[in-house]
C-alpha cells in the first residue's frame, strides 16, 4: 500500500503514537500481519509513530517487515523514549544517559543493582541484568536472556511478590538525589533515566509540527508504568489498551479504518 503525503491524509493535523510491547506487539515478540495491515490503513488517514523504551535494534526486530528499515514504516520513530528519534526516516538529535549521570555515579548505581539482584530469591535468573542504552539503563531482576515462557512466569510471580516495585523503591531511597526516574514496563524489567526523559520526551520532536491532536495508545498507563507520563500529558489524548487486538479494535472504532 503506497504511503500518501501527510498533508493529503484525511486528518493531516492528527498524530497517533503507540507504545510497542503490549500495544503493537506481544511483549518482545513480532508484530502480526493483522496489526501491520491496520497500521498501513491508519497511515492513510493520520500521521503514525511509535515510542518505546527499547533501543532501535530491538524495535527493528519486532516491527520490521521482510527486513525493511522500521523508520521507513512510520512517520515518526522514537526509540529509548525519543532519545533516538527519526522523522520521515531522517535521524534527529539525540541525548546520552552516561553524559548526564557521569561514570562514577553510574557505577554506584549499577553496583547497587547487581548486589540487590544477587540477594533476591526468585525462581530463575538468566543473565543480562543491567542493559546499558544510549538514553537509559534497563534493569531486569530475572535477566533479559529469559525465554518467553520464563518471562510470562516471572510476570505472574512479580504481580504477587512485587519484586520490581520493591527494588524500585529501594533505588529511589538510595539514589533520590540523582535526579532519576524509575519506570516499570514490560514483563521483566524497569527503566532508569533522568527525570523528564520518559516517553513525554518524544513530544518535543513533534510539538512544532503543527499537529492539533496527538493520540497515544499504551498498556502501562497506570501510575508507575512506563506509559503513564505521556498518557497523562495535557498535550495528548490517552488510550489504555490491554493487548494488540484491543489496540486494533479501538483504532477501527475511532478512525473507521
Amino acid at each position: 500500500m503506497a504511503v500518501i503525503p501527510i498533508e493529503e491524509r484525511r486528518f493531516p493535523k492528527t498524530l497517533v503514537l503507540f507504545d510497542v510491547d503490549g500495544t503493537l506487539t506481544p511483549s518482545r515478540l513480532n508484530i502480526s500481519p493483522e496489526m501491520l495491515d491496520c497500521l498501513q490503513k491508519l497511515r492513510q488517514v493520520v500521521a503514525v509513530g511509535f515510542v518505546g523504551g527499547s533501543d532501535l535494534s530491538k524495535q527493528q526486530e519486532q516491527l520490521s517487515v521482510s527486513g525493511e528499515n522500521v523508520v521507513n514504516s512510520f512517520d515518526y520513530s522514537f526509540a529509548e523514549n525519543g532519545l533516538t528519534a527519526y522523522r520521515y526516516g531522517q535521524q534527529l538529535a539525540s541525548q546520552s544517559f552516561i553524559q548526564y549521570i557521569g561514570e562514577e555515579r553510574y557505577q554506584k548505581l549499577v553496583n547497587f543493582c547487581l548486589h540487590y539482584i544477587a540477594d533476591l530469591n526468585i525462581p530463575v535468573k538468566r543473565g543480562t541484568f543491567v542493559e546499558f542504552r544510549n538514553g537509559m539503563v534497563n534493569i531486569s531482576p530475572i535477566g533479559r536472556n529469559a525465554s518467553t515462557e520464563e518471562r510470562r512466569e516471572f510476570e505472574q510471580f512479580d504481580k504477587v511478590h512485587n519484586i520490581r516495585l520493591n527494588m524500585v523503591n529501594a533505588l529511589r531511597e538510595k539514589f533520590g538525589d540523582y535526579g532519576l526516574t524509575f519506570s516499570i514496563g514490560g514483563q521483566i524489567s524497569f527503566d532508569v533515566f533522568p527525570t523528564g526523559w520518559d516517553k513525554t520526551y518524544c513530544l518535543q520532536h513533534v510539538q512544532k509540527e503543527g499537529f492539533e491532536t496527538i493520540h497515544f495508545f499504551g498498556d502501562k498507563t497506570f501510575t508507575g508504568g512506563n506509559d503513564y507520563e505521556i498518557f497523562e500529558d495535557p498535550r495528548t489524548i490517552g488510550h489504555t489498551v490491554t493487548c494488540p487486538e484491543d489496540t486494533m479494535s479501538q483504532l477501527r472504532e475511532l478512525f473507521h479504518i
